[in-house]
């Protein structure tokens, strides 16, 4: 069978319950509910969209792809059969039967499923009466930003992909699907996303909702992963200034910093319930990355705040080097466990060396901490991702405006030095140059701001610079730009990416 045929849509968060983020809800309790006994009412629809939110928290394994595939870290874990599909994205050995690769295919297309359903039933539902409610346009800009992410994971993922918008597929209608060139995909998301802009509000009651902000600052990525650099620039300036950054770099990535003054937009993960299923370890409520990111066996007393984990992605010494001294973003971003535990003397702290590939390196961004967990503690972990942080919007904008038709590097500059100032808390470390130096330093800080946070192999690979960068690692051009299209769905007739 093939994979796109992941699952019928289902009521996600039908059962929201009153704990700390309103995307809480028990995915044991997930049912399926007949076109016939739904979209009634305002709520049924309010519920639904909920529910299309819910494939995002699906997606957190991509923050690791978009590293250990690079030289920024490695999988490392217990062995090298340990979380196997990611040691093979490392090794530039995956297939077309990673089950890594596959998730994300299957959870991003039933993100798509879900925008679909909804939009088949918009102006009326399966009865054919028309509900109407205040706000109901504004509900469907989110749905509009959904299915653009979820297109946008896809298309940087494989490029040519499957495209369908107006109605949710049914089984036989996926064994006729063919793949859509990326640039109509490309045109599709910027389409929903120009559609999202003209109706969300700048601001949400409910964090974590999808806002304007977020939608402007999306497609200004869209934007610039097509190389329009001029159009990306312009939509990206809606943004600047209605964000600040930060002082403290690391407190970002706290608990207390969810949802911050720098936050564009967040996936929203949980730990309000105690549910979980090893058999789907990534589609529980909780963020599965921060049990993977976790010193092996950390521990120690007198409110030692760290819990112990996996000992997978751990940064490298590559990764390490690139800081200058004085950059708080390093000791954030690549955690010395051994320093940290010199540091520490009252804690008492004790861990295992991680068992293979030890770098002696972790990710400080996403550290399991003592008490924000529950149930099966390593599947329930609540930190969001910060998906679009304004430093990153800063970056964007400064690389869009050095490489635009018309370049202008002084707004360039400000935005590259707003983070550099942010990472060393003065202005001795601005970056003066102009043109193509100026793109490299751009290039560089956002490898620097945004390490460990998934972005660092689509940032190669948009810009040309993988195969020179990655060769030593196993990257053949031509080849591993893309993923390769998971077999069930090769097997259902899809044509697969070249040298898979």
């Amino acid at each position: 069978m093939k994979s796109i045929k992941i699952f019928t849509v289902i009521s996600a968060c039908l059962f929201l319950v009153a704990c700390k983020k309103w995307v809480d809800y028990n995915p044991r309790e997930d049912f399926k509910i007949t076109d016939q006994e739904y979209l009634k009412t305002e709520a049924d629809y309010r519920a639904m969209a909920v529910g299309c939110y819910s494939p995002l928290t699906w997606l957190n394994q991509l923050v690791l792809i978009g590293d250990v595939i690079t030289e920024n870290s490695v999988t490392a874990g217990e062995s090298a059969s340990d979380q196997l599909p990611l040691q093979q994205i490392d090794n530039y050995t995956h297939t077309s039967v990673n089950s890594t690769i596959a998730d994300l295919w299957q959870s991003s297309y039933e993100g798509i499923n879900r925008a679909n359903y909804l939009t088949q039933y918009k102006d009326k539902n399966i009865a054919g009466e028309t509900i109407t409610f205040v706000g109901k346009e504004a509900l469907y800009g989110e749905v509009q930003f959904l299915r653009a992410f979820y297109y946008f994971t896809l298309v940087k993922m494989f490029g040519d992909v499957p495209l369908f918008v107006d109605r949710r597929l049914g089984v036989t209608e996926t064994n006729s699907l063919t793949r859509s060139a990326k640039t109509a995909v490309y045109a599709q998301i910027e389409k929903d996303l120009i559609a999202a802009i003209a109706v969300l509000p700048v601001a949400q009651t409910e964090q974590g909702r999808v806002t304007k902000y977020a939608a402007q600052a999306l497609l200004g990525k869209v934007y610039l992963y097509q190389k329009k650099y001029t159009e990306s620039a312009a939509m990206l300036e809606n943004v600047i200034n209605k964000f600040s950054l930060v002082s403290n770099f690391g407190s970002i990535f706290l608990q207390s910093g969810e949802n911050g003054q720098e936050s564009v937009f967040e996936i929203q993960y949980s730990n309000g319930q105690g549910t979980y299923d090893w058999g789907h370890p990534t589609r529980n409520q909780g963020n599965l990355v921060v049990q993977q990111s976790g010193v092996r066996g950390f521990s120690g007393i007198n409110g030692m705040p760290y819990a112990s984990g996996w000992s997978t992605n751990l940064p490298t010494a590559n990764l390490a080097a690139i800081y200058a001294a004085g950059d708080q973003r390093k000791d954030v971003t690549v955690f010395n466990v051994e320093a940290y535990k010199l540091a520490n003397p009252q804690f008492n702290i004790v861990y295992l060396v991680a068992p293979y590939r030890n770098t002696g390196f972790y990710s400080g961004k996403f550290q399991p901490r003592v008490g924000e967990s529950s149930g099966q503690i390593e599947l329930n972990y609540g930190n969001n991702f910060r998906t679009i942080r304004y430093a990153d919007v800063l970056l964007m904008a400064a690389e869009a405006n050095n490489l635009a038709a018309a370049p202008n590097d002084v707004k360039a500059q400000t935005y590259l030095n707003l983070v550099r100032r942010r990472a060393f808390g003065n202005t001795n470390n601005d970056i003066t140059s102009t043109g193509t130096s100026l793109g490299d330093a751009i290039f560089a800080e956002r490898r620097r701001e945004l390490a460990m946070e998934g972005e660092y192999f689509f940032d190669l690979v948009r810009t040309g610079k993988a195969a020179t960068v990655l060769t030593p690692l196993g990257f053949i051009a031509g080849k591993h730009e893309l993923f390769p299209i998971p077999l069930g769905e090769v097997n259902g007739g899809l044509t697969q990416n070249p040298g898979y």
